[in-house]
């Protein structure tokens, strides 16, 4: 290939070296960079809480308490006996603190799947008008060899640029 169309394709494609070696970061790798120390813990609490070790120690030091305050461990005094109120306050309290951890985590979560589709969204809209685009052009070097493409009503539909605020308007009114 000549290479006044080598440099052709690469002012069309924007390719050379340096962009074929960059690699992009992570929508998720850049969030957990900006993190702030607390979502960082709640991080961490998160995936530790969530884990099955996590799961049987809660589940080992409930039994033994229960064991405990009904006199089934002989030498253990009881100091919480039955409906085991204090249990109760303490797994109410766990549970608070959980949830508390996990909706902060998640909450961040939430925020870098919204950047990342918000980011698909415009890429989508930029690349219909890039097609579109791109199909009057075709259309127009066809019509210029003699191709007829007068009777193809598909294309007449596919040549109109799509309006978001139309498709925007009409997901209203269907989700609505």
């Amino acid at each position: 290939m000549p290479q006044n169309h080598l440099s052709f394709l690469t002012a069309l494609f924007g390719e050379n070296e340096e962009s074929k070696r960059k690699i992009l970061k992570s929508f998720k790798a850049k969030a957990d960079a900006k993190r702030t120390w607390l979502e960082k813990l709640a991080d961490f609490m998160t995936s530790v809480f969530g884990s099955i070790a996590f799961l049987i120690i809660n589940g080992a030091f409930f039994a033994f308490w229960i064991l405990v305050n009904i006199n089934y461990i002989k030498g253990v005094r009881a100091f919480d006996p039955f409906p085991f109120n204090l249990l109760t306050t303490f797994v109410s309290l766990e549970a608070i603190i959980l949830a508390i951890f996990v909706l902060v985590s998640q909450n961040r979560s939430t925020k870098v799947d919204d950047i990342r589709e918000e980011t698909h969204l415009q890429i989508n809209l930029i690349t219909e008008k890039e097609i579109t685009k791109l199909m009057k052009m075709m259309a127009i070097l066809l019509e210029k060899h003699g191709v007829d493409l007068s009777e193809d009503p598909e294309l007449k539909k596919m040549l109109k640029p799509v309006s978001e605020e139309e498709i925007e308007k009409r997901l209203e009114r269907e989700i609505l």
